[in-house]
């Protein structure tokens, strides 16, 4: 049991400490040209983003400014998912390294 304990502790501080030191070179890569049918689709998301920005919301509904959330977080989604890129969260990461020594 206290080999399990310590085998999870090690692999939780591991997962902690090693995240930092990651995205602290993810600057130097080298990032993907866009298309030139990406790169009007991602203007006409900033475009979007810019009037939602600069509109009057003190005069919205509570509805309608929730619509625009939605909005805003599926412009988002959309321009993340142009860049490309797999992201996973601390906790998957951790999940994932469980299920790969329970198994091993």
């Amino acid at each position: 049991m206290k080999k399990l304990i310590y085998s999870l502790t090690l692999v939780f501080m591991l997962g902690i400490t090693a995240n930092p030191l990651m995205a602290a070179g993810t600057k130097d890569k080298n990032k993907t040209e866009l298309t030139a049918e990406q790169q009007v689709q991602f203007k006409k998301i900033t475009n979007r983003v810019e009037e939602i920005r600069n509109m009057e919301k003190s005069d919205l509904t509570r509805s309608d400014k929730k619509e625009l959330r939605k909005e805003l977080k599926e412009l988002k989604n959309q321009a993340r998912a142009m860049n490309g890129g797999v992201y996973l969260s601390v906790g998957a990461i951790i999940i994932i390294i469980l299920l790969l020594i329970l198994i091993l």
